[in-house]
């Protein structure tokens, strides 16, 4: 009897080591994001050209000009130059450069009563990103409809559009995760390695049958918290996320994902 109880207590901890809800091929369905402050934009219009800063999560000032050719941009580590091209009226191009090497093509796209503003940037190895804008203030001018005071409509925005997840269990009696960054972890309170992110490590806690708690830590300081929730069918997953980002800024996101 005493080795019976033994062995099903062996198969319960084994049952709840891979109890992850998560496992499984996931699809993000909708997202949400909310910086504090939210992002705001302003588009002067020049002579032959504009100027563009950004203010919030990331903070971009440059001038570019209508002709084509590359300008340069100071104080962002991400790109050193840009090149913006108007396509028509309502659409233009915008691509940033490190050192003569495109990182990112941004298209931008006009309603047409001009006071919404919908950015696509797309990256190589990254899915793309869009973000819708509001017209907030500035006057309309009639040769250049970009120009103006907008506010990021987080409503609208995807931060991740179609995002593809990848959870199954491994021989370790833990789980993989493959996403836009991936990690190998069990539900013992240990750090494991983060791989393609930002962060440095991830701890994982299994709350119940349908919800994982994720706490990613940077240089040794907590980052970030995720609460993972799958559905009662297990059709559906809602990841409420929040962190600090690298500028000292909090952002909260909340993604939906559907099984495949």
């Amino acid at each position: 009897m005493r080795k019976l109880a033994m062995l099903g207590l062996i198969a319960t901890i084994h049952l709840g080591a891979a109890a992850d809800p998560r496992i499984g091929s996931w699809t993000l369905i909708s997202a949400q994001s909310m910086l504090d402050p939210p992002n705001k934009l302003s588009i002067t219009a020049l002579h032959d050209g504009v100027h563009v800063v950004t203010s919030g999560e990331t903070h971009v000032d440059f001038t570019g000009m209508w002709h084509g050719h590359e300008s340069p941009v100071q104080g962002n580590p991400a790109f050193n130059q840009i090149e913006v091209r108007r396509i028509d009226k309502h659409q233009a191009e915008v691509k940033e450069m490190k050192d003569g090497a495109v990182v990112a093509t941004v298209r931008d796209k006009l309603s047409s009563d001009g006071n919404e503003l919908t950015m696509t940037t797309a990256e190589k190895g990254h899915t793309n990103q869009i973000t819708v804008w509001t017209r907030t203030g500035g006057t309309k001018v009639a040769d250049n409809l970009f120009a103006g005071e907008w506010s990021e409509d987080l409503s609208k925005t995807r931060l991740r559009q179609g995002l593809m997840l990848k959870i199954e269990a491994n021989e370790t009696e833990g789980v993989r995760f493959l996403g836009d960054f991936s990690y190998t972890a069990r539900f013992d309170g240990k750090e494991y390695d983060v791989k393609n992110s930002r962060n440095d490590t991830v701890t994982l806690q299994l709350v119940d049958a349908h919800t994982v708690d994720a706490v990613y830590r940077r240089d040794d300081k907590v980052a970030q918290r995720d609460r993972w929730v799958v559905s009662a069918d297990g059709q559906q997953m809602t990841l409420t996320t929040t962190g600090m980002l690298e500028t000292g800024q909090q952002v909260m996101e909340k993604l939906v994902f559907q099984k495949q």
